[in-house]
């Protein structure tokens, strides 16, 4: 996947990178470009956090890094991810 990515795609594709976990993903209000991302477990939990700036959800690439960064921090802290890999 080479092309810029939009919002929406984005913000699917960081849905499906924290399964089996929910991952909730907006934009701020004050229309900075940021994608919001919140992991939460099945209590309802905040696992994981990131903010992403348009410039790096927008490449494919720095957005792999990211979500690979937060799911790393996510093992780390004990939780168990199913397999992700970034779609083509």
């Amino acid at each position: 996947m080479n092309a810029p990515l939009r919002f929406n795609e984005a913000l699917l594709i960081a849905g499906h990178a924290f399964e089996p976990f929910q991952c909730v993903a907006w934009a701020p209000q004050d229309g900075n470009g940021e994608l919001s991302l919140t992991v939460i477990d099945r209590t309802n939990t905040r696992i994981g956090r990131k903010q992403i700036p348009s410039s790096m959800y927008c490449d494919p690439t720095q957005l792999e890094h990211v979500l690979e960064q937060v799911r790393a921090q996510i093992s780390q802290d004990g939780y168990s991810l199913k397999p992700w890999v970034m779609p083509e």
